[in-house]
């Protein structure tokens, strides 16, 4: 394949030409640079402590190497290291590091269960009969056009980068599976399909994680929650506000969305 290209325009016109299914699919480059200096330069930038603080909201301080890791350009070892090395204390590297660790683990997972990752590891603790929810991803979710602003917003943005914010990724998720009913294999296939740091095990077993069937309950959240960790950014023009899917406390969407109680 030709490496060598006068802009990034002309590599676009090659890809597209060479991977015409894929163009079809999602025809624009992500602004994230690849490559092993692209990985060092994002390494070198990682801030492990305010990340154990903010790692949450939108605007965080999150690293953004797991496209680099996925791709082989950085191990998990790397990561570690150049965290502890940014912190007096080992312990405000702690969240950081755990995160790596929860990679490592869905790693060693994928490595016994092989293509069992896209079979349900337990059952359901949603109440609902596995016919409840349609198998196919709806066309309004994957085109970003459901009317919320907050969900249309993260496929575009899933869509023009190849990236979503962790947070970001589980409201999507927990909106898929338990707002509309979808099964969770239909959402995992969507983001394996746009994101750059993609891969069967951390993916489908997060996506598991949300609908309970790797997990002792589902996760879902409320607006509350949502404009909390964005700063009320989707929120504020969203033309459901007041009226949206996410509206009300957890114990009114648990009455609406599950069949039994959590506990």
């Amino acid at each position: 394949m030709n490496r060598d290209f006068a802009s990034r325009q002309e590599l676009a016109a090659y890809l597209s030409a060479e991977f015409p299914l894929a163009a079809a699919r999602d025809p624009q480059l992500s602004p994230m640079r690849g490559g092993a200096q692209a990985a060092r330069v994002r390494l070198e930038a990682i801030d492990p402590a305010k990340y154990g603080f903010n790692r949450n909201y939108l605007d965080g301080s999150v690293s953004r190497l797991s496209p680099y890791i996925r791709h082989g350009l950085l191990t998990l070892g790397e990561a570690r290291e150049a965290a502890f090395a940014r912190v007096k204390d080992r312990f405000h590297a702690a969240k950081f590091v755990t995160e790596l660790a929860w990679r490592d683990y869905w790693q060693r997972l994928y490595a016994t269960l092989g293509s069992g990752v896209w079979q349900d590891r337990e059952p359901s603790k949603t109440g609902l009969a596995p016919e409840a929810y349609r198998a196919d991803l709806p066309a309004d979710i994957a085109q970003g056009r459901t009317g919320l602003a907050c969900i249309d917003s993260f496929v575009t943005e899933l869509r023009a980068t190849g990236y979503l914010h962790n947070h970001a990724r589980m409201w999507f998720a927990a909106y898929v599976v338990h707002f509309r009913r979808v099964r969770w294999q239909a959402g995992a296939l969507f983001f394996l399909s746009h994101l750059l740091d993609g891969d069967p095990a951390s993916n489908n077993l997060s996506w598991q994680w949300v609908a309970s069937t790797f997990a002792h309950k589902p996760y879902f959240f409320n607006r509350e929650n949502l404009e909390k960790y964005t700063g009320g950014t989707h929120c504020r023009a969203c033309p459901a506000r007041g009226r949206c899917d996410f509206e009300g406390s957890y114990e009114q969407l648990e009455d609406r969305l599950f069949r039994i109680k959590l506990t």
